[in-house]
């Protein structure tokens, strides 16, 4: 996009002896281009969340309750035998629900229980097992499983990969449009970033099931991505 009649620019600078931000008036000359690119780097994940978790029922909210503990303690402790460390396992969902069935031709509805569901949340850090620690999930009775999600947690370098390629891109753009413009160069007025990931296909929801974990659940991690937009503008200069 190339604008032609913007005289004053702003940009954002932080100030040495306060924490408010102090705004620099920058006087353009010349027609001004603002393009916003698009970056992608790709690489390996180098983690993943699973999330795992127990639906149980009882005709009682104690009784249900104090079943799911039952069942989630046998989770819970087959993932610190698999070495999940604690601070990768975080619950992420609790609920306690009553459960009905519904009479679709009176209208009348029968009470059938309570449901509840406590859901964790499992950064596994060491891919190669990510269908093994599946597997053993479904055998220590987990019958929600959720995942896996790959993504890249060490994006350092993805993240400064990608905002060079967006850069260099953008500088090229604007100098070709000044080119065009009748101009010979471009000066950098102000340059704005932000950050995206993604990963590979979304994450389906498991059941268990005997077959399920004699199989031996196979798990490709693929490649993630970086995304990095940059906005950036420019004054074009004789």
């Amino acid at each position: 996009m190339i604008r032609y009649a913007v005289p004053v620019l702003a940009m954002t600078a932080l100030a040495a002896t306060t924490a408010h931000a102090a705004e620099v008036q920058i006087q353009a000359q010349g027609p001004v281009i603002e393009l916003t690119v698009n970056e992608i780097v790709h690489s390996a994940p180098d983690v993943a969340q699973i999330g795992a978790g127990v639906t149980t029922r009882a005709p009682t909210a104690q009784e249900a309750v104090k079943q799911n503990a039952q069942a989630m303690e046998q989770v819970i402790a087959k993932l610190r035998q698999l070495g999940i460390a604690a601070r990768d396992i975080q619950t992420s969902n609790f609920n306690l629900n009553p459960q009905y069935d519904f009479d679709r031709n009176g209208g009348s509805r029968t009470f059938v229980g309570y449901d509840v569901n406590n859901q964790v949340q499992v950064k596994l850090r060491d891919l190669e097992r990510a269908g093994e620690v599946l597997d053993a999930l479904v055998s220590a009775g987990a019958n929600n499983i959720y995942g896996p999600n790959f993504m890249l947690e060490a994006d350092e370098a993805a993240k400064r990969e990608a905002r060079t390629k967006a850069y260099q891109s953008g500088q090229a753009m604007a100098q070709e449009y000044a080119r065009m413009a009748g101009f010979s160069g471009v000066r950098l007025l102000e340059i704005s970033e932000t950050f995206q990931s993604y990963g590979g296909p979304q994450p389906v929801m498991m059941r268990a099931s005997a077959e399920a974990a004699d199989a031996g659940t196979q798990i490709e991690p693929g490649e993630v991505g970086t995304g990095v937009t940059v906005t950036v503008k420019y004054e074009m200069t004789r």
